[in-house]
């Protein structure tokens, strides 16, 4: 087959506008995302000691399987990550934005494409034939200001900003498994109390409808343990709603149904004490503000910030001339047998430079949009910065206090249960009424329901901390 040859004024045109275009650089807008944070310079003025073995460590990432201690929870968390439904959307969307970033990476290269082809013609009493094969290229732009290299990059930090979403997705499932689980196992231990509430109130009705028989109470006696039953009754199945709802809750998560056999016992929750389900992490006193920087939100909101400067730079390239190729090489010949033959080449190069004049102003409309989408992603930027900040703190603030309230709670817990057994001592020698007995179980049960609403909060503190600082 023949060698088909430019012409060096040709060929030379070719390649000095390859050499530009890829010389071609985007000159992006500075986004200001170096510049000081907008938010205090440190996150706490104290120390959170933190469970041993999970310090918060600057140059690593805090691992969700470092704060789960349960291997129940664990496993169910496992089951989440693989079938919730929310994940697998945000995984969807790193694969269509990848493609999209490779769509506009392609778009900087020549498309080749061969073809074949064959004309018939008749004049004049004669018949002309002509077959022809060729590869080449159409509409090649040049890139010679970086618009196309500026979509890419667009195109490229869209695709890591869904990515850092996706990681943000499943750092948020993880605490809302965890959360779940957990109050599950709240519930469980406040149905338990409910179920021995209801208990002793019924043994005490039966105990002051043998004492009404005998003629030791009145029927107002009688008739305060029937409504104290009843109370506890109703109770009782408002709890038995909760446990429902929440064991549909973690469906939802799960999405799958939760093996029996990896899901909370009820008295997880008061056999928890320091250690729990989830380990709590370590906070030095005075953590630099900088850590915000390793969420995922934040780093998903610096991204898109990227990309809009260099839809900005797209825009701003978008007034300059454009250069495009058309080139074809190949063989043509008037028959098939000779389509090959020696003396049959034939080739085409078609340089064509575009100048815009003007458009009606769509250009600098399409630059005004940017700018204005650059701004917006730049305010987005700061805000996920400083919405960060306080989850921080608000979580830290709540930490502080959480353990001097625990101890508390379970001291009155302790003091309310030395009164019930004091007055119920009284009441079988008859210095107290059956009010006074009432009374004093209804401060217990209050106390115990608080006691674990506080067990709760605090394992539910470490969640939203590991969540809070970037865990995933």
């Amino acid at each position: 087959m023949k060698a088909f040859m430019l012409k060096p004024r040709v060929l030379g045109l070719a390649v000095a506008a390859a050499l530009l275009a890829g010389c071609a650089s985007t000159v992006a807008p500075s986004s200001g995302t170096g510049a000081a944070l907008p938010v205090p310079a440190t996150l706490t003025a104290g120390d959170v000691a933190g469970t041993p073995g999970t310090p918060l460590r600057a140059d690593a990432a805090l691992e969700w399987r470092s704060l789960v201690s349960d291997a129940r929870l664990a496993q169910l968390i496992e089951l989440a990550l693989v079938n919730n439904r929310d994940l697998r959307m945000a995984a969807a969307n790193v694969q269509a934005a990848r493609a999209q970033y490779r769509i506009n990476d392609a778009a900087r290269a020549p498309t080749v494409s061969a073809g074949v082809g064959s004309t018939a013609s008749h004049s004049l009493g004669k018949t002309t034939r002509q077959v022809s094969a060729s590869l080449g290229t159409t509409a090649w732009e040049l890139d010679l200001w970086g618009r196309l290299a500026s979509l890419r990059d667009a195109a490229l930090a869209s695709y890591l900003s869904t990515e850092q979403t996706q990681i943000g997705v499943q750092s948020a499932l993880v605490a809302e498994v965890g959360q779940a689980w957990l109050t599950l196992a709240a519930d469980r231990q406040l149905e338990a109390l409910a179920r021995q509430t209801l208990d002793s109130r019924e043994q005490s009705l039966a105990l002051t409808q043998r004492r009404q028989a005998l003629g030791a109470v009145s029927p107002l006696d009688v008739a305060t343990a029937e409504a104290a039953v009843q109370a506890a009754r109703g109770t009782s199945a408002q709890v038995a709603q909760q446990l429902a709802q929440d064991l549909n809750a973690l469906r939802l998560l799960l999405g799958a149904e939760p093996p029996v056999a990896l899901l909370p016992e009820a008295g997880d929750q008061a056999q928890a004490g320091v250690d729990g389900a989830a380990a709590l992490v370590a906070v030095p006193a005075g953590l630099p503000s900088t850590m915000l920087l390793r969420r995922p939100d934040v780093r998903a909101a610096e991204l898109s910030l990227r990309a809009a400067d260099a839809d900005v730079a797209a825009a701003r390239a978008a007034f300059f001339p454009t250069l495009s190729l058309t080139a074809a090489a190949g063989t043509a010949s008037a028959t098939l047998g000779g389509l090959f033959a020696a003396g049959s080449g034939a080739w085409s190069f078609i340089p064509s430079l575009a100048l815009p004049i003007f458009d009606g102003g769509a250009r600098q409309g399409a630059l005004d949009y940017a700018q204005a989408q650059q701004q917006a992603g730049l305010a987005s930027y700061d805000k996920a910065i400083q919405t960060a900040f306080r989850e921080v703190a608000d979580t830290l603030a709540e930490r502080a206090s959480l353990g001097q309230r625990l101890a508390a709670q379970q001291a009155l817990v302790e003091a309310y249960a030395t009164s019930l057994r004091l007055v119920t001592e009284r009441r079988r020698l008859g210095a107290e009424s059956a009010l006074a007995v009432l009374d004093a179980q209804r401060t217990l049960w209050s106390a115990q329901q608080e006691l674990v609403s506080l067990r709760l909060a605090e394992q539910g503190n470490r969640l939203t901390l590991f969540k809070a600082l970037g865990g995933a």
